[in-house]
């Protein structure tokens, strides 16, 4: 049944406090059900990835590709489809992103080969701009209410919860599964979750209409797309033909280049697809840039974590020898302490201040990869070293959207909070990368399928390395980038 379009626009000015709170109750309450999907999708595939590896018949380190090119379409969907709703509405464009997410689950069931696994995975990509445009419909139906700020940040730590829950479900699940029926059966289920979701959104969501005017800058997303795409053509030349290849750096330095005349673009114009004035604000860029430095621990070192827990160290000399039922089990403690980061922010915000709060935050998913450096041998250092980098990570994760839309004018909030996925993702995609190029057996030879302990030693001091430039970044930002109530809960 469709929700009251009064809770909608400017109508909520006229309604009592205990109404507005029913009206937004209901629409969180089915948002939670977009980011039970969203949770499953995080979760279910990272303790299966040696498995999907076998699967396909392909070296461990190649699976990194998966999540490369997965992470590239997200940050280049993301500011589309963030501008895209503030024209025409969220809701319509969380279901198209929906739709996109299932078709790209379905592939993945009878994907044949490695193209189009690739394919499939890369489409499923859509589904991050899912937790931006949730807490902009939000952020739309309190219009009008007083207390408009915090009842969004509420409602974004409701989602962020029930991601979390749904993540933990998700990896046990598969490591349950993956061993006892066939991979065709493993990988339909995340396929039905999304489906089911797209008609939640298409009947239980009522759509309103944008705000922004304009239309979209499709000139600036081929210049941003050109540029993302000469990085990462780099980066698998690099993996293909090793770091002498001249012509590989060469196209990232043009990627990079790129850039430039993008910026002098969106610059120049009165709808930019990317708000380069916006991003530059002194309440934005430190947001935007731990969401891209945070991007490359929390995505890019995924992977990593699930094939070296799962390496025999009989074999290898290296690994926890774990089966995909404990490395579940791994996920599920990082996610509880993601989820007590996340839900302990506004207490270690009082105490510290919302600056120092997420300096500590970066600094404990620093510390907790740096962990792994040392100990790396027993089934119970690599719990703690997770736990330690999930609480840091929770913090983060539920204080950038919300941060990004309390800091942004109301035809940009689908932007802003896009933007921190974007951001993010750009990050995720660029380690990722790396990281295939550092796992790559035998150096960059293609023939082993196991990689190499000084390819994690590697991820890990990237994943370290990053937080600690995050945390410098927040230090550095200008006097009163973050608020109080920018972060609270």
């Amino acid at each position: 049944m469709a929700l009251d379009s009064r809770t909608g626009g400017g109508t909520n000015r006229g309604r009592q406090p205990r109404q507005i709170a029913q009206g937004i109750g209901a629409v969180v309450g089915l948002l939670v059900l977009v980011e039970v999907a969203s949770g499953v999708l995080q979760g279910y595939y990272t303790p299966i990835y040696p498995q999907i590896a076998d699967h396909l018949t392909i070296p461990e380190g190649d699976v990194n590709w998966f999540e490369a090119a997965q992470l590239v379409v997200s940050a280049l969907c993301v500011p589309l489809l963030a501008r895209l709703a503030d024209l025409i509405g969220h809701q319509r464009v969380l279901l198209l992103s929906t739709a996109v997410t299932a078709l790209g689950s379905w592939i993945l069931v009878v994907a044949p080969s490695f193209t189009t696994f690739l394919i499939g995975w890369a489409l499923q990509g859509a589904y991050v701009v899912w937790l931006p445009l949730e807490v902009a419909i939000i952020h739309r139906r309190l219009r009008g209410d007083a207390d408009r700020d915090r009842r969004t940040r509420r409602g974004a730590a409701v989602l962020v919860g029930a991601l979390e829950l749904s993540v933990i479900v998700g990896a046990l699940t598969s490591g349950q599964l993956v061993d006892r029926v066939g991979m065709g059966v493993v990988l339909a289920l995340p396929a039905i979750v999304v489906t089911a979701v797209f008609f939640v959104i298409l009947l239980g969501i009522e759509n309103t209409p944008g705000d922004a005017t304009g239309g979209i800058d499709w000139t600036g997303f081929a210049l941003v797309t050109g540029a993302l795409g000469l990085v990462m053509g780099g980066l698998v030349a690099v993996r293909l033909e090793g770091p002498g290849f001249v012509l590989a750096w060469t196209l990232m330095a043009a990627g990079v280049a790129a850039l430039l005349p993008f910026a002098r673009y969106e610059l120049g114009r009165r709808d930019p697809l990317v708000d380069i004035r916006l991003l530059r604000d002194p309440r934005q860029w430190p947001i935007q840039v731990t969401a891209f430095l945070f991007g490359v621990p929390v995505l890019g070192g995924q992977i990593p974590l699930s094939t070296y827990a799962q390496a025999d160290p009989v074999e290898r000399g290296y690994g926890l020898g774990a089966d995909a039922a404990f490395v579940s089990t791994l996920i599920g403690v990082y996610v509880v302490t993601l989820a007590i980061g996340a839900f302990t922010l506004p207490l270690t915000s009082r105490l510290l201040g919302v600056r120092r709060a997420l300096v500590v935050s970066c600094l404990l998913v620093a510390l907790g990869y740096l962990l792994w450096i040392p100990f790396h041998d027993q089934t119970w250092q690599g719990l703690v070293n997770m736990a330690v980098a999930g609480l840091g990570s929770g913090a983060l994760v539920a204080a950038l959207p919300s941060a990004a839309a309390a800091a942004a004018p109301e035809d940009r909030t689908g932007f802003a909070t896009g933007m921190t996925n974007a951001t993010k993702t750009v990050g995720g995609a660029i380690a990722s990368s790396i990281f295939a190029i550092a796992l790559a057996a035998d150096g960059l030879e293609l023939e082993e399928a196991s990689a190499p302990l000084s390819g994690y030693l590697t991820v890990w001091a990237v994943c370290a390395g990053a937080a600690l430039l995050a945390a410098v970044a927040l230090s550095v930002a200008p006097k009163g980038s973050f608020s109080e109530r920018a972060v609270e809960v």
